[in-house]
């Protein structure tokens, strides 16, 4: 048996090249059609980006993937001053005073706030790169690791919901098939009346009503979608048993189970007495049940 992962969850690992420099590694996905990576790394680390893209492919299947790398530096961390910016959004200020007309000068606790204007040092020397390179490729596995532990805890939530949906989806298909005998006697009653509504009296032969009555039994008869309706059931289950990648397939049954259940309600919409109004709301309840069902199907890998 195969765990069923969901498409949602989150993991982060820690690393060091050396006591002052550190990094901390995150990866969060989500749900989507394919598998689709975005990766967050600092500009130096483009070869390193292209590595990562490749490990990921082939340890991941299916969600939109956020990952991010983060430097830190430990100790004495160097601040640093961009002059040059510093001073153009002061003569900037300046301009736009005179223009204006406004004797004021700029704060500098504002402008040293700007983006960009002060950093914290915590770029990685050409020489450490390939030490970078190693250290973050060696938490990947780690970290798809954790990854998979909290996507495999979130499918097995997902899973029990699932299978009580299919019981209660079960439960309501048998009410249904206990119900429609009594929605077929009341069908053939109403066609009883309504011959001799039309005929005004004339006798209308058993054999010409029952003949009717097949016709009608024929085009409201929901036997087979039941029977269809619990092959599906019973297949749904049987492959949340198996686990795996599951997701589009355990999508496609739902759609066949969501046609079943349009299909009574339209072979029954014409019927009257509480069976067959009991009926209707089974098959309400259904697509309500299977819809619920699709949300949560989603998030299956």
């Amino acid at each position: 048996m195969s765990k069923l992962y969901s498409m949602t969850g989150f993991a982060s690992v820690r690393g060091a090249l050396r006591d002052d420099l550190a990094f901390t590694l995150t990866m969060k996905s989500v749900n989507h059609r394919f598998l689709d990576l975005s990766l967050r790394m600092p500009s130096y680390c483009d070869g390193l980006e292209m590595q990562m893209r490749r490990v990921l492919k082939e340890k991941l299947r299916r969600g939109h993937v956020d990952v991010a790398l983060q430097m830190e530096r430990r100790t004495n961390a160097e601040v640093q001053l961009n002059a040059g910016l510093l001073d153009a959004y002061v003569r900037a200020f300046r301009e736009a005073a005179v223009a204006h007309g406004l004797a004021s000068e700029p704060d500098l606790n504002a402008m040293l706030r700007i983006p960009g204007v002060m950093s914290a040092e915590s770029s990685v020397d050409a020489e450490d790169t390939p030490t970078l390179e190693a250290a973050v490729l060696a938490q990947v596995g780690p970290l798809v690791e954790k990854l998979n532990e909290a996507r495999a805890h979130e499918g097995a939530a997902l899973a029990a919901e699932l299978r009580g949906s299919m019981l209660r989806l079960r439960a309501f298909g048998e009410e249904m098939a206990g119900l429609r005998n009594g929605v077929r006697e009341a069908q053939f009653e109403r066609l009883r009346a309504r011959l001799a509504e039309l005929t005004q009296g004339v006798a209308v032969t058993e054999e010409r009503v029952l003949a009717e009555a097949a016709v009608l039994a024929e085009k409201s008869d929901i036997e087979e979608e039941i029977v269809r309706l619990r092959t599906h059931i019973d297949r749904f289950l049987a492959m949340l048993d198996a686990g795996g990648e599951l997701g589009k397939r355990l999508d496609f049954l739902l759609q066949e189970l969501n046609r079943e259940a349009n299909t009574m309600l339209s072979k029954t919409s014409g019927a009257t007495g509480v069976n067959s109004l009991r009926i209707t709301e089974i098959g309400l309840e259904m697509k309500a049940e299977i819809e619920k069902a699709r949300e949560q199907v989603q998030n299956i890998e």
